[in-house]
C-alpha cells in the first residue's frame, strides 16, 4: 500500500500538471461523509460490493472534476448509485465512495486530453479501495461493479491492485458495464480474465448496448473491438438470445425503486465486428440516447435497465459458485 508521504507528493505533482479537481487536498476516506455507502456494520453477508458510480457531474471551466463539496452533484451521485444498487446487494455489504469523477464535458475533449482528468478521478478511487481493504475487507469476497466512467475505473483498479494474488483470489467478479475492454489489455495484464459463461468467477463481465445501425460510439470507437458477454444467454459469440430469455427490464428512480418493469423487452446478440451488444427489439425513438455525447441508437443509458433482472440473477449465481469453490 502507498505510504502517506509518497501519496501526497504524487497528488501535488498531478495537481501542478493539470489544475483539475477541488483544491490540493487528498480525499479522507476515514470520514464517512466521503462515502455514498459505507455498510461496514452489517454482519452475516456473503460478500462485499465495491461500487463505482457513473458520470453524473456536468463539469465546468472552473472544475472539470467533481468537487466533493458540491451537494447537488453528490445528490445526483447518490441517486445514480441507488439506481443500480438493487442488482448487487441482496446478500452483500455495499461500499460506494464519492470520488472526484471527471465531468461529462471531459468526454467532449479529444481522447488524449481526457486522461489527466480521468487519472485524477482514479486516484480517489484507488485511495478509497485501499482504505476499504485495510479497514473493512477482512478476507471478504469482493464483487467489483461500476457503470460507464465507473466501469473504466473498475478496469483500472483491476489492472493496478488485483495483480496482488491475495486480493485477486477474493474477486467474485467485476461487472464493468458500459465501457470497453480489449483482448490486447488481457494480454498486457495476464491476471485479468474475461467471463466465458454464467458462473465463472474472478472474471470481467462487460457489454455495451446499441442499435443495429450504430458503427461508432464513445464507448466503442470505430476500429475498436471490445470483448463482451451477452447478459441473456451468457455467451461471448454472436449467438442470438431471444427476448423470451429477458427476465425483466427494470427502470428505477433515484431512490432505487423500480418504477416500471417490462419482462421480455428485447433480445440481444454480440456483433462480431465491434463486440457491441446489439439490441434489436427496441427503437432509438422509444429509448433515445439522452446525452449529448451519444447519438440516438447508442443505448448506453439503458445497459443496466434493459437487462436488470438477468444481471441481478447472475450476481447471485456467481457468488454461489465462488462460495462453492472456496468451501
Amino acid at each position: 500500500m502507498k505510504k502517506i508521504t509518497s501519496f501526497f507528493l504524487t497528488m501535488i505533482f498531478i495537481f501542478s500538471l493539470c489544475g483539475c479537481g477541488n483544491g490540493t487536498d487528498v480525499t479522507d476516506y476515514s470520514a464517512s461523509q466521503n462515502w455514498a455507502y459505507l455498510e461496514s456494520d452489517e454482519t452475516g453477508t456473503a460478500a462485499d460490493v465495491f461500487f463505482i458510480c457513473p458520470t453524473v457531474y456536468s463539469g465546468s471551466d472552473e472544475a472539470q472534476n467533481m468537487p466533493l463539496d458540491d451537494e447537488d452533484a453528490k445528490a445526483s451521485f447518490l441517486g445514480a448509485t441507488n439506481m443500480e444498487k438493487g442488482i448487487y446487494d441482496e446478500d452483500a455489504r455495499f461500499f460506494a465512495p464519492y470520488y472526484r469523477q471527471a465531468g461529462l464535458s471531459v468526454y467532449e475533449l479529444p481522447a488524449d486530453e481526457r486522461e489527466e482528468y480521468l487519472s485524477f478521478a482514479y486516484e480517489d478511487v484507488k485511495d478509497s479501495f485501499e482504505y476499504y481493504m485495510e479497514e473493512y475487507n477482512d478476507g471478504q469476497p469482493i464483487i467489483l461493479a461500476g457503470f460507464s466512467q465507473g466501469a473504466d475505473m473498475c478496469i483500472r483498479l483491476l489492472k493496478d491492485c488485483f495483480d496482488d494474488p491475495d486480493i485477486n483470489e477474493l474477486l467474485v467478479a467485476c461487472y464493468a458495464i458500459g465501457w470497453n475492454i480489449t483482448e490486447e489489455e488481457l494480454e498486457e495484464y495476464p491476471h485479468l480474465k474475461f467471463a466465458s459463461g454464467e458462473d465463472d468467477t474472478g472474471v470481467i463481465i462487460s457489454f455495451n448496448s446499441e442499435d443495429e445501425s450504430i458503427d461508432d460510439s464513445l464507448t466503442i470507437p470505430k476500429g475498436t473491438k471490445t470483448l463482451a458477454i451477452n447478459p441473456l444467454n451468457w455467451k461471448t459469440d454472436g449467438t442470438y438470445a431471444d427476448k423470451s430469455l429477458n427476465l425483466g427490464a427494470c427502470f428505477t428512480d433515484y431512490d432505487g425503486n423500480i418504477t416500471e418493469e417490462i419482462p421480455q423487452l428485447t433480445g440481444a446478440y454480440i456483433d462480431d465486428v465491434r463486440g457491441a451488444l446489439k439490441v434489436p427489439d427496441v427503437s432509438p425513438k422509444e429509448y433515445p440516447a439522452g446525452l449529448p455525447i451519444f447519438e440516438d441508437g447508442v443505448y448506453h443509458l439503458y445497459d443496466y435497465q434493459f437487462f436488470y433482472r438477468n444481471l441481478q440473477e447472475n450476481v447471485n449465481i456467481r457468488l454461489e459458485a465462488y462460495i462453492s469453490k472456496a468451501s
